[in-house]
């Protein structure tokens, strides 16, 4: 009986074969190791931020229930450890969702956020102008036809009587919140 010699480091011991040549073609469309976990931290940086978002937007976002289930859960977790487990487990549930439609999601949600924050940010400037100056009240009416004068211009008066009785490191009085309070209304996008 002949003894065949041990297989050495670094050599080839498929001398042609078929079969390691189909391992080498399946290995190479296989995404490496690294790729897998590219993809599963970037699952999980995408449930991360589904996480982040508030009750109301999260609850408006169409996603499988376990998935829902799940980052609930993240939500509620505590403890370190228990909320790297738990995003991994939602990174994991997110491998059979549609991560582009979430993706899409997600994005639509964060732009209704800065809507908003822009909304708000434009109303408080009209306050600011109106509460300087009787031009801006043309300039408002001019905007917004529909807006009830009488009453926008007994708002801004009463917000200049209490702006002239203010301290400047004091609250803002009510006249100011309820002229907000007009105005917000119509800006909102």
């Amino acid at each position: 009986m002949a003894r065949r010699a041990a297989p050495h480091r670094g050599i080839d011991t498929h001398y042609g074969d078929a079969s390691a040549e189909g391992d080498d073609a399946e290995a190479e469309s296989r995404p490496s190791k690294t790729q897998l976990k590219q993809q599963s931290q970037a699952l999980q940086t995408l449930g991360l931020a589904l996480s982040e978002l508030s009750a109301e937007r999260f609850a408006a976002i169409d996603m499988p229930e376990g998935l829902r289930g799940a980052i609930a859960e993240f939500r509620r977790t505590k403890s370190h450890e228990g909320r790297r487990r738990q995003l991994q487990y939602v990174g994991k549930l997110m491998r059979s969702a549609d991560e582009a439609a979430l993706r899409e999601a997600l994005a639509a949600a964060t732009l209704g956020s800065a809507r908003e924050t822009l909304a708000l940010h434009e109303a408080e400037r009209w306050r600011a102008e109106l509460i300087a100056g009787d031009d801006a009240l043309t300039r408002w009416q001019q905007a917004h036809p529909d807006t009830d004068t009488q009453q926008l211009r007994s708002l801004v008066r009463a917000a200049r009587r209490d702006a002239a009785a203010l301290a400047p490191e004091a609250r803002q009085p009510k006249s100011f919140r309820e002229l907000f309070q007009f105005i917000k209304p119509m800006i909102q996008p």
